[in-house]
């Protein structure tokens, strides 16, 4: 590991330790050339999850989008972030465990409204009637017969 102090690439680990997540690795170094200590971290590399947008477009895969469309959904209701963050985590871990490197918006879409039937109704028809477009009453009114026709 090169030293950002002195540039000797040679150096020693004295210390190594995961982060309190458990998603990288922290080690305390010392430069064999100047002697002073820094630290690196080692992670391992996801490959980007593309996503394949309605008009077939590609972006890749932001978990701050999901976040922010269920927090808009929650707005106002007894939901607290960190359940939503819980959400967005079970998401993102399906997402990647598919082994795929693409996934259509639409799948993430369902994927976000099966996740707040199960933290809030209202969230999850506030979050419906926007990303399933509807256009009538009856829509709405459909989309809320499936919500009572399922066992709580």
């Amino acid at each position: 590991m090169k030293c950002p102090y002195c540039g000797v690439i040679d150096s020693r680990v004295i210390d190594s330790r995961p982060t309190e997540e458990s998603a990288a690795i922290r080690r305390r170094r010392e430069c064999t050339g100047c002697g002073r200590r820094f630290t690196t971290y080692e992670k391992i590399e996801e490959l980007p999850l593309m996503v394949i947008k309605k008009d077939g477009s590609r972006e890749t895969f932001d978990r701050n989008k999901i976040l922010t469309g269920l927090f808009k959904a929650c707005e106002k209701r007894p939901v607290s972030a960190a359940t939503l963050e819980q959400a967005v985590d079970e998401i993102e871990l399906t997402l990647r465990n598919q082994l795929s490197p693409e996934v259509k918006s639409q799948d993430i879409g369902e994927m976000v409204m099966d996740q707040l039937s199960q933290i809030d109704e209202i969230a999850y028809v506030r979050f419906a009637s926007v990303y399933r477009q509807f256009t009538d009453i009856n829509r709405f009114r459909q989309e809320l017969d499936k919500l009572l026709e399922k066992p709580q």
